[in-house]
């Protein structure tokens, strides 16, 4: 009993002499089952036809292999990727960071910095950090501060949920109002 262990390959597919299986179920070029044929067989047609052998489903009992043009498949889904990367939208959270202290000009600065980052289409994440003991003491005074900037920003962003104390930082999380709303 001489049993043919599958050859792993580098590549996503094996293709022609890669595939080391007894028989498989072969799809011809235009798409039609021919049925379970040996291998032999099976590179045989394909070599007949100018085409390549290419195992498409290595897991299925027997193997499925597909005659095609295995440079023209690799392009085109080469191209399919590109075409789904190109469409896909990197949505990037940055930071601006608060005190309780802090000065009105540097308020409307950072305000200015959140809106441009919101009207870019970015998360933004609004940290504000209490120093020492005496500012913990007065956290009311720093929600007092992120509930400001949290309404001079709502013309561009809406808050994801309520801003949380935790440890020493308060953290609030805004999101771009999308386009649709606004109309």
């Amino acid at each position: 009993m001489n049993l043919e262990v599958p050859v792993i390959s580098t590549k996503e597919h094996q293709i022609n002499e890669e595939i080391r299986v007894p028989e498989v179920r072969l799809i011809g070029a235009d798409g039609e089952q021919i049925g379970i044929v040996k291998i032999d067989k099976a590179q045989e047609i394909s070599i007949e036809k100018g085409l390549d052998l290419v195992m498409i489903a290595p897991q299925a009992t027997p193997p499925v292999c597909r005659i095609m043009d295995y440079g023209k498949f690799r392009f085109e889904q080469d191209k399919r990727e590109k075409e789904a990367k190109k469409k896909q939208q990197t949505i990037e959270i940055k930071e601006i960071q608060l005190t309780c202290n802090i000065g009105e000009h540097d308020f409307q600065t950072k305000l200015s910095h959140a809106h441009r980052f919101l009207k870019d289409g970015n998360k933004v994440r609004v940290v504000l950090k209490f120093k020492g003991r005496r500012e913990m003491l007065h956290t009311e005074l720093g929600q007092q501060v992120v509930d400001r900037f949290e309404d001079a920003c709502r013309e561009v962003g809406t808050a994801d949920k309520k801003s949380v104390l935790d440890g020493r930082t308060i953290t609030l999380f805004l999101s771009p109002i999308s386009n649709n709303s606004k109309k």
